[in-house]
């Protein structure tokens, strides 16, 4: 039979609605498995991309002399050569008491490698306490941001930085970011500072102490830092079984890979890090392990 002139109208509207509805359909369905973070750089993370002694991006580095730097003691700057992906996030990195740079060298090409530009500071003197180098961390990000070469600065997002730092240096990592809460992260490791309670803290921060440590134990330093740390603040706590003082100071797996996950997390804002972190991972190298899942 054939249709007459408005039926054939009322049918063609009725498969228009119909095709409509289903294109809503599947792009609603769609939208939340195709979403990316606009700060995603990189591969999906493995855990044998994270373990890896380096990540998937080619880096390079530029020393910076001490003298032509006043509020921190020069350093090294590590960056990813790739420059099809956008900017990247910046980290600053301090050395312990009576430390240089070079004694956590090997963390600079590692943590660059997976999206950051990294500077690995030495400080004004070897000797400054824990609120110094959380100064000189800071003026480390300025200087990334504000007066380093063209090649560094054209790499860098400046609103997403971050600070970490080993022992003394981890007491200064609390101290900036205490002090500036625009921060997307801290990894203090091993850390030391005469003050215990770090309550004004709103930056993502990841504590990493070693089961071990005889200079500053977990349970006078890394673990009381934790639980002063608001709940209400993205923080994690990562005990390293075994571990002595001195674990940053070569090669460890476990910790470079909780560290990227961190910087990933929370710098870059990828969402595809949060396996790795939530629920908590597990192994033979982790003593404890504390977060505060479930991110949201």
């Amino acid at each position: 039979m054939q249709l007459s002139t408005p039926q054939r109208g009322a049918r063609a509207l009725t498969k228009l609605a119909l095709t409509v509805a289903l294109l809503a359909a599947g792009i609603a369905t769609a939208s939340p498995a195709q979403a990316a973070g606009p700060y995603e750089r990189g591969p999906a993370p493995t855990d044998a991309i994270l373990e890896a002694s380096r990540g998937p991006f080619a880096t390079a580095q530029q020393n910076v002399s001490s003298l032509s730097v006043s509020d921190f003691g020069g350093g090294v700057i590590y960056y990813p050569t790739d420059t099809s992906q956008g900017t990247f996030g910046a980290i600053a990195i301090s050395p312990g008491y009576s430390a240089s740079w070079s004694t956590l060298s090997w963390l600079g090409p590692r943590i660059a490698s997976h999206g950051f530009v990294v500077i690995g500071i030495d400080t004004n003197s070897r000797f400054d306490q824990p609120d110094s180098r959380g100064r000189q961390l800071l003026a480390a990000l300025d200087y990334l941001v504000e007066e380093s070469s063209l090649t560094i600065r054209n790499r860098i997002d400046p609103s997403r930085l971050a600070v970490a730092g080993h022992s003394m240096g981890g007491g200064g990592s609390l101290e900036a970011a205490n002090s500036r809460p625009s921060l997307q992260a801290a990894v203090p490791f091993a850390p030391w500072h005469a003050t215990k309670t770090w309550s004004g803290i709103r930056v993502p921060t990841m504590i990493i102490g070693g089961e071990n440590d005889s200079v500053a134990s977990v349970s006078t330093h890394a673990e009381r830092f934790y639980e002063s740390i608001p709940a209400s603040s993205e923080k994690a706590y990562l005990e390293l079984d075994g571990a002595s003082h001195l674990f940053p100071l070569s090669t460890n797996t476990t910790m470079a890979k909780s560290m990227v996950s961190w910087l990933k997390r929370w710098v870059d804002d990828d969402l595809r890090y949060d396996p790795f972190l939530c629920p908590p991972p597990s192994g033979l190298s982790i003593e404890e392990y504390r977060d505060t899942c479930p991110h949201s």
